[in-house]
């Protein structure tokens, strides 16, 4: 089964995959994982990813392409796949697809995460993270229990250059241009449906409507072999 899951940054996108993979035995794959993971090496391609990032820009389609169909012909690609935050454009679809063809394996369904921008703003702009050992906290949903610092190991907490409000504004724009193109461009194709889950409840119940509507896919007969 290979599945595509959307929606804005800080709908929970990241912690649904993390489920839904677990689940269903299907290999997570992240764009941001893998764009972080690519800046802390060092790279020049990781020094290009950081000014895109910081900003709260979308990173250039075939900067992201290549990144994303070099991590899908790993090792492990085999099984079933889940995408997570890619593809983000009309153009990352389009490769996508070409790519998905190319090896005889379409998309069985698209999953959309929907969640008010109010919200949103809140969930990100809330997050503090330890420089040092990298647990995350939340302000509203999980402070740490001395304020600012680490429960850990007692380093002042940080706040990413990406989570202020400005930038956070900045990317739901530029999803709102970018990115709800593409689910349009999958409401049109009648091999991959598009299925809306809400994003606003609790995490938990999330989840279950999130596997409810990937076990509605399989069950179904839509996912393909």
């Amino acid at each position: 089964m290979r599945l595509v899951l959307m929606g804005p940054p800080g709908a929970g996108k990241g912690t649904q995959a993390k489920r839904l993979a677990e689940t269903f035995g299907l290999l997570h794959l992240s764009s941001g994982d893998i764009f972080r993971a690519e800046r802390a090496a060092g790279s020049e391609l990781g020094g290009k990813l950081a000014e895109y990032m910081d900003a709260g820009e979308l990173v250039p389609d075939e900067i992201v392409v290549e990144v994303m169909a070099r991590a899908m012909t790993r090792d492990g690609s085999q099984q079933g796949l889940l995408l997570d935050g890619f593809p983000r454009t009309v153009a990352q679809a389009e490769a996508l697809d070409a790519e998905l063809a190319r090896a005889d394996k379409p998309l069985d369904g698209v999953l959309v995460i929907t969640a008010d921008d109010d919200e949103i703003v809140g969930r990100i702009t809330g997050r503090r993270s330890c420089p040092d050992c990298g647990r995350v906290y939340h302000i509203r949903f999980m402070p740490p229990t001395s304020d600012e610092q680490c429960d850990d190991c007692g380093t002042k907490l940080v706040q990413r250059e990406d989570d202020v409000e400005s930038v956070v504004r900045q990317r739901l724009e530029n999803y709102k241009r970018q990115t709800e193109p593409v689910i349009r461009y999958y409401r049109e194709r009648s091999e991959a449906p598009v299925k809306e889950v809400d994003g606003n409840p609790p995490p938990d119940a999330v989840t279950e409507s999130l596997a409810d509507v990937v076990r509605e896919i399989s069950s179904s007969g839509e996912a393909k072999a």
